[in-house]
């Protein structure tokens, strides 16, 4: 990875992205322990986390959560809500004016469904969302999705396909798919 394809677990590639698992986690946890006041800290924190400054005008709320952070493309003006999970190992890119509430997740991996594949690789997809997008309080982004401009998420809602421009989403009811 980074983007839509599969990455074997436990090979050189695979130990880098948890070298730096470790490292951003350490990071956050720095981060989310600082006083509220402290933009110095919480600036240089973001730094080392996204791997250059926090972009103009953007704004997140601690705690904030990623396990790689190097993939995390903020635009001006993005607005990040407390208690915030940004899993980017795939890419995350967030547009202009983007409004992310609180406990919303954003997931760029995971694991095939097969269960003889399930521990050898990782799987997964950026995620891409456009300007002007609002995601609700506790919304699950997965791989692989794109949501276009103007576009709301409900609170709640598991987004698993594309959103198109100026429409909303709803829902997080699981559904029985298949069965092996």
């Amino acid at each position: 990875m980074p983007n839509d394809r599969l990455l074997r677990i436990h090979s050189p590639e695979f130990t880098a992205m948890a070298d730096r698992v470790l490292r951003t986690t350490e990071l956050t946890s720095r981060l989310n322990v600082l006083p509220f006041e402290d933009d110095a800290g919480k600036a240089q924190l973001f730094e080392q986390i996204l791997g250059r400054p926090l972009p103009a005008e953007a704004t997140i709320y601690p705690p904030f959560y990623t396990d790689h952070g190097l993939h995390l493309d903020l635009a001006g003006r993005v607005f990040i809500n407390q208690n915030c999970t940004f899993m980017d190992y795939a890419g995350i890119r967030l547009g202009e004016r983007v409004m992310v509430g609180p406990r919303a997740t954003f997931i760029t991996v995971g694991h095939p469904v097969d269960p003889g594949a399930r521990r050898e690789w990782l799987s997964g997809g950026p995620i891409d969302v456009a300007e002007n997008v609002w995601i609700g309080a506790g919304a699950t982004i997965l791989p692989g999705v794109s949501i276009g401009r103007d576009a709301v998420i409900a609170a709640g809602a598991t987004v698993a396909d594309d959103v198109p421009p100026a429409t909303l989403v709803t829902g997080g009811k699981a559904t029985v798919r298949r069965h092996w």
